[in-house]
């Protein structure tokens, strides 16, 4: 399989789709710059006036609620719609999900209107979601979550079998779910986690993936958070000395430079 999701490497950079963000104004230069290191073309359209007519002409679509607001939910329902009538892959990040009615109650539009290829989250996020008991902290995950991340796998698989899509865990082990199989991650660097949008980066990168492959949203899941995790690990080596500025520079270095034989030497996964 690594063969596989190394392909992805080189078809999302012949490719280059162009992936529709409607995201949150803290991370989306990281989001937008991301997309680009990785090989695919960003535009931010969050405006309800040309939402659905840039989600149709997109690769993919990524729908991110980190910071929600009522003028943008319009715009993340009529470019979900869109892109269902166009076949156009739909990846769903609920920032902060269980920390408030409107984010809870987006939420769930969300995923009642709109058919979701990807649905990325954080174990809080992804347990408030599958109905579980959480303890959403803000928009990171409780360490009491993270403590019974363990279950994360079946909570993935469970959730990708009711929804109908592919569901990813993110952590310091990463979970994707088909509903079938369960694959873990395991690349990756403490000091992500104390970097803003590195969680908003992945939905990127899922979508950058999933729009130059739009019938193998499972493999584009696996390969994103395989290649954030990699570039982690390579961004520390090269600068997490010198601190999370340099760090953050370097993470972006790494996705940039990722090629299928580095992909296929550092990748560290395993199914369950």
């Amino acid at each position: 399989m690594s063969d596989t999701y190394a392909a992805l490497l080189n078809k999302v950079r012949e490719k280059r789709p162009l992936v529709h963000h409607i995201t949150n104004y803290v991370t989306v230069n990281d989001c937008a710059n991301i997309t680009l290191a990785i090989g695919a073309s960003p535009v931010m359209a969050d405006a309800i006036g040309e939402a659905a007519d840039i989600a149709a002409i997109s690769g993919a679509v990524v729908l991110n609620m980190g910071t929600l607001n009522e003028n943008t939910i319009p715009s993340m329902i009529a470019a979900g719609k869109s892109a269902n009538e166009k076949g156009v892959p739909v990846v769903f990040d609920p920032v902060g999900a269980g920390a408030s009615v409107l984010r809870n109650d987006t939420a769930a539009r969300l995923i009642n209107d709109v058919k979701l290829s990807v649905l990325r989250g954080n174990i809080s996020e992804i347990r408030f979601i599958a109905g579980l008991s959480s303890q959403t902290k803000g928009v990171d995950a409780s360490d009491g979550d993270i403590a019974d991340a363990d279950s994360a796998g079946q909570t993935a698989k469970m959730l990708a079998q009711k929804l109908k899509c592919i569901v990813v865990v993110s952590g310091a082990v990463d979970t994707i779910s088909d509903g079938n199989k369960i694959v873990l991650v395991e690349n990756g660097h403490p000091m992500l986690g104390n970097q803003t949008g590195t969680g908003c980066m992945c939905s990127s990168l899922i979508g950058s993936f999933c729009g130059a492959a739009r019938d193998e949203a499972f493999a584009a899941a696996v390969t994103a958070m395989i290649c954030m995790g990699i570039a982690g690990e390579l961004a520390f080596e090269k600068a997490g000395q010198l601190g999370s500025g340099s760090f953050r520079a370097a993470l972006h270095d790494a996705v940039s430079r990722m090629d299928a034989a580095m992909f296929t030497k550092q990748a560290k996964y395993h199914e369950a």
